[in-house]
């Protein structure tokens, strides 16, 4: 009977843009992975997209927001609850929730954010033509670009540890964009892999006296533990390049990144899309932050502690 009724809901969702409900109003859920201040930030920024072209919760929308954690059991669990509860919509931040809400419904229209690569984490057949009941945004920051400001800042490093979190797909499709353009510039890496929270601080130890700087893609695991990277990190005089701003104001040295709230907003108006004018996610590809909307950002605590001066032209 629950798959039955899971289907006809999806069906509802996709032709007609959200099923009809007693109390009149669009039921929205959303599942994030954990929480930490760039996931916070694309949920605010997709329930502010909402709220501004009249979606406004507690009015004509219902929005069930669900943190996981940083459990994918938990994933799992929310993502039942949201079929099971005839969701008109569901928004899933980061790759392991969305992957958990993809596995479980097939026609519930889903929207992703914050997940970087959503080919490879096979949510969709492919970027530019998702063709499953998934799209979304990516996190996708400039890998390359990063590495090559650590050059610029830091011409002597040589050798960069890759900190990450080993079961994250988004990290390691970044990580390997980042050993890319390591192996373009000559430089030597050593991975760095945890695969929980108590780890952190004793892999960091780990790489004192081995690397000249530490890279951090934009993993969910590292961001929600950056007091500890920063505590040992900046102790021990090691410069750590970030995925995005907020790890750097949580003690991280500099990035050149995006916005995860104007990520959450863009999100927000292709949730628009579906709910009001009633287009399918199977032919909305993935969207990815213009240029623009890149910036630096750095930490000028962090930057005295670890001895670091930037060139004049980067103030």
């Amino acid at each position: 009977m629950m798959k039955m009724g899971v289907v006809l809901c999806g069906i509802c969702a996709v032709l007609a843009g959200g099923c009809t409900r007693q109390d009149g109003k669009t039921k929205i859920g959303i599942v994030q992975l954990v929480e930490h201040e760039a996931l916070d930030a694309a949920y605010r920024g997709f329930v502010d997209a909402l709220s501004e072209n009249g979606y406004v919760d507690g009015e004509n929308v219902t929005i069930d927001y669900q943190n996981a954690q940083g459990e994918q059991a938990n994933c799992v669990t929310i993502a039942q609850k949201f079929v099971n509860d005839r969701s008109d919509l569901i928004l899933a931040i980061a790759t392991p929730a969305a992957q958990a809400a993809a596995n479980y419904t097939t026609q519930i229209p889903i929207l992703v954010t914050a997940v970087t690569d959503p080919e490879s984490a096979h949510l969709v057949n492919s970027n530019a033509h998702p063709g499953t009941n998934v799209s979304g945004t990516s996190d996708l920051t400039p890998c390359a670009a990063q590495i090559e400001l650590l050059v610029r800042i830091l011409p002597a490093v040589r050798t960069v540890g890759m900190l990450y979190c080993s079961s994250e797909q988004n990290s390691i499709f970044q990580i390997n964009l980042a050993k890319a353009a390591c192996d373009q510039l000559g430089l030597t890496y050593i991975d760095a892999t945890v695969s929980n929270s108590n780890e952190i601080q004793q892999v960091v130890q780990s790489l004192v006296g081995r690397v000249d700087a530490l890279y951090l893609p934009t993993d969910n695991m590292i961001a929600a533990g950056m007091a500890t990277v920063a505590q040992v990190a900046n102790a021990n005089r090691i410069p750590t390049v970030c995925g995005e701003a907020n790890m750097v104001r949580n003690g991280g040295m500099i990035t050149y990144g995006i916005d995860y709230y104007e990520l959450g907003r863009q999100t927000g108006m292709m949730a628009v899309a579906v709910l009001r004018d009633g287009a399918s996610v199977a032919d909305m590809p993935i969207q990815y932050v213009s240029d623009d909307a890149l910036s630096l950002a750095y930490n000028e605590d962090t930057l005295t502690a670890v001895g670091v001066t930037l060139p004049a032209d980067l103030r």
